[in-house]
């Protein structure tokens, strides 16, 4: 089978997913309208008609009707993020004037939820282009396939493999479809409440809506170059903090809950492990802070609880700049960075699922070793006694997942320390590729435009392989080398 007509038999769905995004992909038009920025209506109405477009030429490749396979169905995910974030820098460019490589680094921070900017001026950009950074961010919290298949009427195999190759693997609904669809509800009451929390702080309803649309999807991008630390209000500091932590936490637990009137959210190990990291990073960011960076106590309570929580629910808002901090308190963050927040949530990182499986995996190995072979040692998981062919399929499945993360920041690392050499501490430099590897969007201040072409493209690929969780990318490359057969 050449490779054009493995393509066909996903092109149908890629067209349909493109479709459905042109649509909410127009709303920024609004905004436009509003206040009047007529010259940005055309840069921005290109994303839209583009993704219409691209989608609708899909949909007329003849369908094969072969059932897709995860490989390919991997390759389809890798390639509609792809496209939305090189389509996505359309408006940078043509309405901002930012230079395309610039713009596409903005726009794939923005659907991967990163946060990183090469903004050269956030303060005098149109608000039509605030609002798109702020959307794509909402909409690649909730996942660009999440997001259609939400909207979606139809169920099966192959909308199934697109969602849990996006790095999804929650299900709370019988169907993809229905789990889908109760997510985007749950999403948009979320995002809802989390708007009219923000607002208490004071900030207008502009403000309120930019920060909460971001908070929420664990995002960072700010309306304002100065970030959060723009609006000098501690209270919205603290307001903030728990949007970003709803966003971290996993949905389905939110659909539980309301089901069983709150009891799953004491009982669930992700939950718990996030509440616990917290602590902890609270604990030794703040007393690193007073005792090393000499704080006054207000302000190292007030840091620490803020960076904390935006390190390990991969939100890139912050209140302080790590580069000040002692690289012990550094390396702390990035530990935080590098766990991230929950599955099934809007959190970027390894994960807090793999991290509690991971520990399982390797206590349920060590036991093994210290008894006789003859003895059977269960692997127990959420309860349930897992076999042992499943057991060590799915541990190995996990570490792997984990290594290819901590390969992929090791390499990057050492591509970007070779083209950009920086005066930084290499400390601040690995955190930058921890902070994009993991979504986070936390920066030094090594991220500048002033980089290299080598270097953006590290980023914006590092971006692109963390958000899809590394496998979905290294497929698309195979895919687009070797094709699908084996």
């Amino acid at each position: 089978m050449d490779r054009i007509e493995q393509f066909s038999i996903i092109a149908d769905d890629i067209g349909n997913i493109l479709r459905f995004i042109s649509i909410g992909t127009c709303l920024p038009l609004i905004i436009t309208i509003i206040y009047g920025e007529w010259e940005m209506f055309v840069p921005m109405a290109t994303v839209p008609v583009t993704l219409f477009v691209l989608g609708t030429l899909l949909l007329m490749i003849p369908s094969n009707g072969k059932e897709a396979r995860l490989s390919q169905a991997l390759f389809a995910v890798a390639l509609i993020w792809l496209i939305c974030a090189l389509v996505g820098a359309l408006p940078f460019t043509l309405g901002w004037g930012m230079p395309y490589l610039d713009s596409v680094f903005e726009a794939m921070s923005g659907w991967t939820d990163t946060g990183m900017t090469l903004s050269p001026s956030i303060d005098t950009m149109p608000r039509t282009l605030l609002i798109w950074r702020s959307l794509m961010q909402w909409l690649g919290g909730i996942g660009i396939v999440a997001f259609t298949i939400a909207m979606a009427t139809r169920s099966g195999l192959t909308p199934s493999r697109l969602y849990r190759s996006e790095g999804r693997t929650e299900a709370f609904m019988p169907s993809v479809v229905a789990t889908g669809f109760q997510m985007w509800k749950i999403y948009v009451i979320l995002t809802i409440f989390s708007i009219l929390l923000i607002k208490l702080s004071g900030v207008s309803l502009w403000d309120a809506l930019n920060i909460a649309l971001v908070a929420i999807a664990t995002g960072g991008f700010s309306v304002h170059a100065e970030g959060i630390p723009y609006y000098n209000n501690p209270l919205l500091e603290m307001l903030i903090v728990p949007v970003m932590i709803a966003g971290a936490l996993p949905f389905k637990l939110y659909y539980l809950s309301w089901r069983r009137k709150w009891p799953s959210l004491f009982v669930d190990e992700q939950a718990r492990l996030l509440f616990v990291l917290i602590v902890a990073g609270f604990c030794v960011l703040t007393f690193d802070l007073i005792t090393i960076n000499q704080l006054d106590i207000p302000t190292a309570v007030r840091h620490g609880i803020f960076m904390t929580v935006a390190a390990v629910t991969s939100t890139g808002f912050q209140v302080a700049s790590p580069h000040t901090w002692a690289n012990v308190t550094v390396l702390s963050l990035i530990l935080l960075m590098l766990v991230g927040g929950s599955s099934g949530s809007t959190a970027g990182g390894i994960k807090l699922s793999r991290v509690a499986l991971g520990y399982r995996g390797l206590k349920w190995w060590f036991r093994r070793v210290f008894v006789s072979g003859k003895v059977l040692v269960p692997f127990k998981y959420e309860g349930k006694v897992i076999p042992k062919n499943i057991a060590e399929l799915e541990v190995s499945r996990n570490m792997l997942t984990i290594m290819l993360f901590l390969l992929t920041i090791f390499i990057t690392t050492v591509v970007v320390m070779h083209f950009d050499p920086s005066p930084l501490d290499s400390s601040n430099v690995i955190m930058e590729v921890v902070s994009a590897m993991c979504n986070n969007g936390i920066s030094t201040g090594y991220v500048s435009p002033d980089m290299t072409p080598v270097s953006k493209i590290a980023f914006i690929m590092v971006m692109w392989i963390g958000r899809l969780e590394v496998m979905a990318v290294i497929v698309f490359f195979m895919g687009l080398l070797r094709g699908f057969d084996r």
